[in-house]
């Protein structure tokens, strides 16, 4: 994809990247350390992933063309480095969310007569030291994406405002 509408597409679809990612991470941390939340939301917290995934490398893609069509000084080239380590971040809040829905829908059944989980249906990831573990590692990748995204929209910012405008109001013509 290059333009919508006229617009290099990178420009528009990085916006969704930039609300995507930091509301799956969100949504992710927040189920992972309450499973009624993780029950609440069910299948929308890995759809939500998914489509946040979805659209790291149509951006990435729209921000190559885009890398083509522009002047490409270290700031630009920056940018495009930054971006392209997207891609593992989202692709690790779609399997983390994918495993907090996943233990979150399935309840877990006791056998009735030792008291264990049935061998028809595992248990869910009930255990403190379960819970407590993919809970940080819930945190660790919905914070390392949150971060990436800061980065690579800082960078990209800065490679296409820098030396753009005035720190002073310019005059455009007569104002009243």
């Amino acid at each position: 994809m290059s333009t919508i509408n006229g617009l290099p597409a990178h420009v528009l679809l990085v916006h969704a990247v930039v609300v995507l990612v930091p509301l799956t991470a969100l949504a992710l941390i927040v189920c992972a350390l309450l499973p009624a939340a993780a029950r609440r939301l069910g299948v929308l917290l890995p759809v939500l992933a998914l489509v946040s995934l979805a659209f790291v490398p149509l951006t990435t893609d729209a921000g190559e063309w885009l890398e083509r069509h522009v002047e490409s000084g270290p700031l630009v080239r920056r940018h495009a480095e930054l971006g392209d380590g997207l891609a593992p971040w989202a692709f690790g809040l779609l399997l983390l969310a994918v495993l907090v829905w996943w233990s979150a829908r399935r309840p877990s059944t006791a056998d009735a007569s030792t008291g264990g989980p049935s061998p028809a249906r595992p248990s869910r990831l009930t255990g403190l030291p379960a819970r407590a573990a993919v809970a940080v590692l819930c945190l660790a990748v919905g914070t390392g994406a949150v971060v990436d995204v800061y980065r690579i929209g800082d960078s990209g910012a800065k490679a296409a405002w820098q030396d753009g405008f005035s720190s002073t109001p310019v005059g455009h013509g007569d104002a009243r």
